[in-house]
């Protein structure tokens, strides 16, 4: 029964001593590093979301200006709404 216990003893601090120490380190290490920034695909996506953005607020202008001309007072009737 001791050798038993012995037998999963060692492996078990040496796991304990040894590999989950390194482990850690580099798992957090990873961690730290994705969270540090973006990748280059995510701020390539992000400045077409931008651009996108300033293009349909272009487009928003370009149709009040219209709406303005053509249907005056529309602002008042889509505020009572």
């Amino acid at each position: 029964m001791e050798d038993i216990a012995v037998a999963f003893m060692v492996p078990a601090i040496l796991f304990l001593v040894f590999v989950a120490p390194v482990w850690l380190i580099l798992h957090y290490r990873s961690k730290r590093q994705q969270d540090a920034g973006l990748s280059e695909t995510e701020r390539t996506e992000i400045e077409q979301l931008g651009d996108a953005a300033e293009r349909m607020a272009d487009r928003i202008e370009t149709l009040e200006s219209i709406l303005d001309v053509e249907a005056p007072g529309w602002r008042d009737r889509a505020s009572r709404s």
